[in-house]
């Protein structure tokens, strides 16, 4: 009668950790089956226009929203107008400038290598993704701005229900964008992005091309903002927009709930 015990135990055990492995197992499936997708988009300008200075995107509002999203299960790609390494503003990178986001990000081998070689944007299709996000940094004044590539896969992420998602100067994507009826795609919508007092405090109102708080109204853009480097983010419909710096996890958060 004991072995007989034995051998009933045994088997209830086997049947358990059956079971309890093929939960996890479907568990584990389908949260990868679950697993978003989202497209970054840096800029490949490196010239602060004609100053003889550097820029490009600026670290934070890359470092934050990457990880704020890769920490929830998202998945990041990475591109750029010429691919490979896109330029940081070397002003995003001065101690004063550090942050958690950007210490994690220097020490991350991986996301420096990702970083090293982002995929050319011509060769990114929206449909492989479920939203896009632009980092700021004044980079993306002189090219992201006017790019054919970029300009077509914000206006085929929008069309196709997607969130399209940028901070601090990159809300500059919107300047040629336009909606299905040839309108500006910001018309009509809240949206913010760098203060015209806020580049005024940084002294280059007179050596960028254009000024984001400007240009967005000119579209006929519903701006608003909150005091100068304070955390201010705006969400109408599939657009998301961050005032500055300070505003780009906050634009990651909103996003990651539209995601879901």
């Amino acid at each position: 009668m004991l072995n007989i015990k034995y051998l009933f135990i045994g088997v209830l055990s086997a049947l358990l950790f059956t079971a309890c492995g093929t939960d996890n197992s479907s568990q584990s499936k389908e949260n990868m089956g679950n697993s978003k997708k989202v497209l970054f988009v840096l800029t490949s300008h490196d010239q602060l226009g004609n100053t003889g200075e550097k820029t490009g995107f600026w670290i934070e509002e890359f470092a934050s929203p990457y990880y704020f999203l890769k920490d929830k299960g998202v998945e990041i790609t990475l591109a750029s107008p010429k691919g490979g390494q896109p330029p940081f503003d070397p002003k995003s990178d001065a101690p004063e400038s550090q942050t958690e986001s950007t210490k994690r990000f220097k020490a991350d081998k991986d996301a420096v290598a990702q970083m090293a070689n982002t995929l050319k944007l011509s060769t990114v299709n929206e449909a492989d993704y479920d939203a896009v996000f632009y980092p700021g940094g004044h980079g993306p004044l002189w090219d992201l701005a006017t790019d054919k590539n970029s300009i077509a896969l914000i206006e085929a992420f929008y069309n196709a229900g997607k969130p399209v998602s940028a901070v601090c100067h990159a809300p500059a994507i919107f300047k040629d964008t336009k909606a299905q009826d040839g309108t500006p795609l910001v018309k009509g919508k809240k949206v913010t992005g760098f203060s015209d007092s806020e580049e005024d405090a940084v002294q280059l109102t007179d050596i960028v091309p254009f000024l984001v708080e400007d240009m967005l109204k000119e579209n006929g853009g519903i701006y608003s903002k909150g005091d100068d480097w304070s955390p201010y983010a705006v969400e109408d419909g599939l657009l998301i927009t961050g005032q500055n710096p300070a505003s780009s996890e906050l634009v990651a958060e909103k996003l990651l709930k539209k995601l879901n």
